[in-house]
């Protein structure tokens, strides 16, 4: 048994910016089931969205969110966020992060999918999650207990209060953490699914493992595909930033038929569900998509992590054409919270892209995600900063890890979720994804032996996207990145 404060569980940015905060007053352990560096955060390559100019408001920024998430959002929780967006990019700045600059030492400030302004800043052009991490992490390493590769299962409920979790090592050992306070901070989705840009470890632990303890959900069924993956033989081989197309990149058909030309205002730069959709769509018909690069001067030395991605996978990019498929990017909806990260069951908090605080609403903003997990990483950090210690319940609570039952590939989980809750859904398919699911849910085939770390993820994987299928399944309604699609209806943009 080992004791804290807190726990933190996740490795991410809205972890580790909790974490830094209240480390300062509060005994901490952090676990991850991985590396430390096995996160989202460490893979954006966008920036991160805060109002740094004059011509520029956190009212416009406040307009773009609301207007990219189709005006389902906690218009508070918004409000939350870009007002405090930029004086939260001057304490990043003060803790040592450095910004890309023009030559003239301003800012240099990109433009993504429906921002109205260049208000995206970037750090070593397409790395900014990974500076950004590896800077706050410099701030906490010595002051908090990391403990890498060890799972969280399930978390410890004692009288409807939650007193710590349950985890598994490398070597297969149980062990129990208590603690005043739990906060989830354990990512998204998205490799659940066929075609991500995630991180392999995010695989919706946090939401099954909440969803056991009791957890009230939100919004399940809003899940963003990012419209430019670097697709090769049938495999997603990166992400391609929505930055390149920012920077005036468009997206054609091998015979150069620009695909967003007559379709969205801001065309190339439309909300991320339209363009994918849009691609979806072509892709039915037997087109294949690629994204035109050839007007951008000094790709390389711009996109530096992209260059080597692409010069990896043997794509030339003297020839201009990058092949692209929409992959599973963020979840919009999870763990419902308020704005200070507490959810349904007292001692469980959560936040980032774990919780649903409905700041996104039907479809996240682009470069709105590390805003997230910074902003609401400092609130959640200052209200659990501010609780009462409390002596620890240590009494041993008598928990047995799950035991094995028939479980598919993972493989088959992924293709399920492509297929039946991917960027187009039907009533039918939501069906047979729930039918799909519970068969191996319910599955009353038991071993002796407790599951292992990656059965208890393919494990979390059905649970969580049971979930997902049921939260579609009941939303009737086409709006943002949850499209229905019914008989004899085209996928309309």
């Amino acid at each position: 048994m080992r004791n804290a404060d807190v726990v933190i569980i996740g490795s991410g940015i809205a972890a580790l910016m909790a974490a830094e905060k209240i480390c300062q007053s509060k005994n901490v352990i952090l676990f991850t089931k991985k590396k430390i560096w096995d996160s989202n955060s460490m893979l954006a390559q966008g920036g991160i969205a805060a109002v740094m100019s004059e011509d520029d408001s956190w009212e416009l920024h406040k307009q773009d969110t609301l207007e990219a998430g189709c005006n389902v959002n906690n218009i508070e929780a918004v409000e939350e966020l870009v007002k405090n967006a930029t004086n939260s990019m001057k304490d990043l700045i003060s803790f040592g992060m450095e910004f890309d600059k023009d030559k003239n030492g301003q800012f240099h400030l990109g433009r993504e999918g429906a921002h109205r302004k260049n208000r995206i800043l970037h750090s070593g052009g397409d790395a900014t999650g990974k500076h950004l991490v590896e800077t706050v992490y410099d701030r906490l390493k010595d002051k908090v207990t990391i403990i890498e590769n060890e799972m969280a299962i399930d978390l410890i409920i004692q009288d409807g209060k939650c007193t710590g979790v349950h985890t598994l090592n490398e070597l297969g050992e149980l062990k129990s953490y208590f603690a005043n306070t739990t906060l989830l901070a354990t990512g998204g989705i998205g490799a659940m699914y066929q075609f991500s840009s995630n991180n392999t470890s995010i695989t919706g632990d946090g939401i099954a493992m909440a969803y056991r303890a009791g957890c009230e959900m939100a919004d399940l069924e809003f899940i963003q595909f990012h419209p430019t993956m670097l697709y090769i033989n049938g495999e997603c081989k990166g992400l391609i930033s929505e930055a390149v197309r920012g920077e005036g990149a468009f997206l054609v058909t091998k015979h150069g038929r620009r695909i967003m030309k007559g379709l969205h205002p801001f065309e190339d730069l439309a909300p991320r569900d339209v363009v994918s959709r849009a691609i979806f769509n072509e892709m039915h018909k037997g087109e294949e998509i690629y994204l035109s690069i050839e007007m951008i001067e000094g790709f390389e030395k711009r996109f530096p992590t992209i260059t080597a991605n692409l010069n990896k996978n043997g794509i030339d990019i003297k020839k201009g054409l990058i092949p692209v498929v929409p992959g599973a990017h963020f979840h919009m909806g999870g763990v419902k919270t308020s704005a200070n990260g507490e959810t349904t069951i007292p001692g469980v908090y959560a936040v980032g892209e774990v919780a649903c605080t409905g700041v996104h609403g039907a479809n996240r903003l682009a470069s709105n995600s590390l805003l997230e997990g910074i902003v609401f990483g400092k609130k959640v950090a200052k209200t659990i900063a501010e609780l009462p210690k409390v002596p620890t319940d240590k009494n041993q609570v008598k928990y047995m890890i799950p035991r094995f039952r028939t479980l598919p590939p993972r493989d088959e989980i992924k293709e399920k979720m492509m297929k039946y809750i991917g960027i187009v859904r039907n009533e039918e398919d939501l069906r047979k994804a729930i039918e799909y699911f519970s068969s191996f849910i319910e599955s009353k085939t038991l071993e002796s032996r407790p599951m292992n770390k990656e059965e208890l993820e393919r494990y979390n994987m059905l649970i969580t996207g049971k979930l997902i299928a049921e939260a579609a399944l009941k939303r009737k309604e086409s709006i943002g990145s949850h499209f229905i699609e019914y008989i004899d209806q085209p996928a309309n943009i």
